[in-house]
């Protein structure tokens, strides 16, 4: 298939942005593959600051990080992504390039623990006001479980309303496949806003 699928485009667009140095996000560690992806492309001169609500997440992360020689580059916190500006220390705010949040709920794990479309608006909107020129954000939308529907609204709702003269907002997704096949929402922040 020439179409990249969800994971892979949201892996190229985040290579698109990141260089080494930068500051980058995982709103969402899960099982730490991301965490993983982004440390190495910030390389030893950057750093990933990840965040999750599950002690399971942090721990696997943790693992998967030292089994790859890569824990030095990543700061991990049990705390929701709607707290992101508020542990990155304030220095760090405008070299933060991109963020990439996984919603839904962790693989293999609980699925009653699930993200929300409050705590993650807030933690987009925080992120864009901060956040340097020529930023991406990445939402991978796993939406076919309950109150994923509800998410995926919001944040459509939310992301379609950015202003275009500061932001491009891209929807990509596959329209004809069947079991709620997830999509992304990138935004990237324009200028010097």
């Amino acid at each position: 298939m020439s179409l990249e699928n969800i994971l892979s485009f949201a892996r190229s667009l985040l290579e698109k942005v990141v260089k080494p140095g930068d500051i980058v996000i995982d709103a969402t560690i899960g099982n730490g593959h991301d965490t993983l992806f982004l440390a190495r492309l910030v390389e030893d001169t950057g750093h990933v600051y990840g965040f999750d609500i599950q002690k399971s997440a942090l721990h696997e992360t943790n693992k998967l990080l030292a089994s790859n020689k890569l824990l030095h580059r990543a700061s991990l916190f049990h705390t929701g992504h709607e707290h992101v500006i508020d542990v990155i220390p304030k220095d760090k705010h405008e070299l933060i390039r991109s963020a990439i949040f996984n919603l839904g709920y962790l693989p293999k794990g609980d699925k009653s623990v699930i993200t929300k479309p409050e705590t993650t608006i807030i933690a987009v909107h925080h992120l864009l006001q901060v956040m340097a020129s020529g930023g991406i954000i990445v939402l991978v939308v796993y939406y076919g479980h309950d109150g994923g529907k509800m998410e995926r609204d919001a944040l459509l709702r939310y992301t379609s309303s950015l202003d275009q003269k500061k932001y491009h907002v891209l929807q990509y997704a596959f329209i004809n496949q069947i079991n709620h096949p997830p999509f992304i929402v990138a935004i990237e922040k324009r200028g010097n806003h």
